[in-house]
């Protein structure tokens, strides 16, 4: 209990020292910080675009399938809800549905008939 009222306090305190100044002096945002405001959001979600699909290898099975329909998903939830977290919790369950259930099947059969030696049945 003693706790949650110093951490309360601490929150409350900060937010004060936080916006103090723009109570009092009454300080208008400068055009370069709400261009930033404006423009900042979209390279970032490229940013984190880019971050997500370094790693992708497109040569070895799956081939960035998960990734790319996943990608898919969150886009086309984004414009057709524009609901951010629909979109991005929706791209991360299929994602994972995909990698530990289909494509995990895939690798798996596939690696299966690899290791099936040949059978031979005919007399010699």
């Amino acid at each position: 209990m003693r706790s949650g009222i110093l951490i309360s306090i601490m929150a409350i305190v900060t937010m004060l020292l936080i916006f103090f100044p723009f109570w009092i002096l009454k300080i208008d945002t400068p055009k370069y910080i709400s261009c930033l405001g404006d423009v900042l959001p979209s390279v970032i979600i490229g940013m984190l675009v880019v971050y997500c699909l370094k790693d992708t290898d497109i040569i070895a099975v799956p081939h960035g399938f998960p990734e790319l329909i996943a990608a898919a998903i969150v886009a086309g939830l984004q414009i057709w809800k524009q609901n951010v977290l629909v979109s991005i919790l929706s791209g991360t369950v299929a994602y994972m549905l995909m990698v530990q259930l289909i494509f995990l099947l895939y690798i798996l059969t596939s690696c299966w008939e690899k290791a099936q030696p040949l059978r031979h049945d005919s007399v010699y």
